[in-house]
């Protein structure tokens, strides 16, 4: 069983339970509800991996498979994630597309990663620590699979926690339960989870279009832990 870390303050509770309905419910609709919006983050995502020469990567809450055919083909992906429905998609993309360099679609805990320490050079982290129950566990579950040098690539909403988006982000929490995802996520949670954590370097921050409603956060392991 997995023991889950206390929530943040100022972070709103979600659960298993919760992000399996809710991508249940979502899977039939989501590339249509979701893949205009996402596009720029993802595609942003997949270049800084893609640039980074190769290897294996592990993509975490691989979801549909929207940004699979973004990764240049010398990427070799196994891809994640809780939800079966999103994860008969992405295969269905990958059959369609001929994607050969997708090694692994697989049902798997985000916070509890079956794979050895090291097992791969980089991951990338799609729109996925605002759907975890337990976004540092989480992160320091994607960092032991990551080797020594490798990058962890981050694309997540960062919630505005002030003026009227922080307002309306803040009634939207409420109801994360049933959406699946926590609109109220501030950056507090990586900045601390990064000052506790010396191996780990910030590379980058950057916010992405539209609107500057989502982040690009690009990290290095340096060392063991």
């Amino acid at each position: 069983m997995t023991t889950e870390t206390p929530t943040p303050p100022n972070v709103s509770a979600i659960t298993h339970a919760n992000v399996e309905d809710a991508y249940a419910r979502w899977a039939p609709v989501y590339d249509f509800v979701f893949a205009l919006v996402m596009k720029p983050g993802r595609k942003a995502a997949a270049e800084a991996i893609s640039h980074l020469g190769g290897g294996r990567v592990i993509d975490v809450g691989v979801g549909t498979g929207l940004e699979l055919p973004m990764f240049a083909p010398h990427v070799k992906l196994t891809g994640i994630d809780l939800s079966e429905p999103m994860l008969e998609i992405a295969r269905k993309r990958v059959a369609e597309e001929q994607l050969d360099n997708i090694e692994a679609l697989v049902v798997m805990d985000a916070m509890n990663l079956t794979y050895p320490d090291a097992s791969f050079d980089a991951a990338v982290v799609p729109y996925v620590l605002t759907t975890v129950p337990d976004p540092v566990k989480t992160l320091d579950e994607i960092a032991r699979v990551v080797r020594p040098g490798g990058e962890i690539v981050l694309v997540n909403h960062i919630g505005a926690e002030t003026g009227f988006i922080g307002a309306i982000e803040g009634w939207l929490s409420r109801h994360g339960h049933a959406l699946g995802w926590r609109p109220d996520f501030p950056w507090s949670v990586v900045g601390d989870w990064l000052a506790k954590r010396p191996n780990i370097e910030l590379l980058e921050r950057r916010r992405l279009a539209p609107l500057g409603l989502f982040t690009l956060i690009r990290l290095r392991r340096t060392t063991d832990a």
